[in-house]
């Protein structure tokens, strides 16, 4: 018996930092997540982890059979980012022996600690990665083909996002209230006439309300 495990055997403990192998991380039978995370989320994972390292750890319990410890790690929060790490070893680009930052947490129940991290989180808004986007577009250089390579999307979304960046800082906030859809405000994308677009809006406003749509170009009205 290790140190980890005398101190999970003389009591509960939360937060303690270990590093465990990725071979002897599990899925936890208590995940609260039923419908697997889809291929396109795990790819994203693996991009963000290839390229600036494991950012969250893993929150874990040790396995217990016939009441001793038996080497292996249920994962209780992480279960994506483990998913990940194992697509990365069956490319090559790292073994199953990697040891994999984890919090050991006995005190917490595992189901609640899954179901916590599933559900207490926030999708970064769609303006908020445009800005983002065009910081380091503009920093560093990068096009859409190597940002999106470096967080797991497509170039064609990078590149919808970057296309925000035509759009009126003015708009961008009315959107940011959901004042108005993501298609609604890319179609405002299509000038860079910033005069323009808020012209059109607030005549689209006024005519007809948020369900219509007007072509920043032509003018011409249509309802969503």
């Amino acid at each position: 018996m290790n140190a980890v495990t005398e101190t999970v055997a003389a009591e509960p403990v939360s937060g303690v930092e270990i590093f465990v192998p990725l071979a002897k991380l599990k899925k936890s039978p208590r995940n609260a997540r039923k419908v697997p995370h889809g291929d396109a989320a795990i790819e994203a994972l693996a991009a963000s982890i290839q390229h600036k390292g494991l950012i969250q750890n893993l929150v874990v319990e040790p396995e217990i059979k016939d009441g001793e410890p038996t080497g292996c790690y249920f994962v209780t929060a992480g279960e994506g980012r483990r998913l990940a790490m194992l697509l990365r070893a069956k490319r090559k680009q790292i073994r199953k022996s990697e040891p994999v930052r984890c919090w050991l947490d006995t005190q917490n129940d595992p189901a609640e600690i899954s179901l916590d991290e599933n559900v207490t989180r926030t999708p970064m808004h769609p303006a908020d990665q445009f800005e983002r986007f065009a910081e380091l577009s503009n920093d560093k250089g990068w096009g859409a083909q190597e940002i999106g390579a470096r967080f797991g999307v497509s170039a064609g979304v990078v590149k919808q996002r970057l296309r925000l960046g035509a759009v009126s800082p003015k708009l961008l906030q009315v959107y940011r209230e959901d004042g108005l859809t993501l298609d609604q405000l890319m179609a405002f994308a299509i000038t860079e006439d910033h005069a323009r677009q808020e012209q059109v809006f607030e005549g689209l406003h006024h005519n007809c309300g948020p369900a219509c749509k007007r072509d920043p170009v032509s003018g011409v009205i249509g309802v969503q």
